[in-house]
């Protein structure tokens, strides 16, 4: 078996902590996650268009976690969930953290890698420009999306999306998604 996912998550995690959730990721879910982390920082007192942008950051999170997931590993320890996945949404000193992690087979886990490594290498521009050349061309695929999500969240954050793969066994790898909502992020 491979590498612990609760530690590497508690390693990687920073700020103060406004959700934390590990466990089967579902529609009941999704909209309790997001209900909870809009009246926290409505709670907070956060400017409405830093409250928007982590809003919209993390549906596209819930529903990649959502659609992509896979079943777990026969030996992974929480075999009740359908969809298994880990998030949390933490305070920042320059915005919000928005993290999640979910299994990857790793027959598909190097064209994910080389889709964010393109993200990553593109400018603004050309962030936005790959955004509509999906939304006009792209069909959707059979898990319900047609590519936009890591697009859009790079899109709207304005930043780089920070990633890594974790070998678990010789069928999956443990792919976490680290994404920093800021203030001062130059987005549409």
């Amino acid at each position: 078996m491979g590498f612990d996912i609760d530690n590497y998550f508690a390693e990687k995690s920073d700020g103060n902590a406004l959700l934390f959730y590990k466990g089967d990721i579902n529609p009941d879910l999704i909209n309790h996650v997001l209900d909870t982390v809009e009246e926290k920082l409505i709670k907070v007192n956060e400017n409405s268009k830093l409250r928007k942008k982590v809003y919209n950051v993390l549906v596209e999170s819930l529903q990649n976690l959502y659609h992509h997931v896979e079943r777990v590993p026969e030996e992974f320890e929480d075999q009740s969930s359908e969809k298994f996945g880990i998030l949390s949404v933490n305070k920042v000193t320059d915005g919000y953290k928005i993290m999640t992690g979910n299994f990857v087979r790793n027959d598909l886990a190097l064209s994910l890698r080389e889709r964010l490594q393109k993200i990553n290498q593109s400018s603004h521009e050309e962030i936005t420009e790959l955004y509509k050349y999906i939304l006009n061309h792209q069909r959707i695929s059979s898990k319900g999306g047609g590519g936009l999500g890591l697009v859009d969240i790079a899109r709207k954050t304005g930043n780089k999306l920070d990633y890594s793969f974790k070998d678990y066994n010789e069928e999956f790898c443990f792919f976490f998604l680290n994404i920093l909502v800021g203030e001062k992020t130059d987005s549409n």
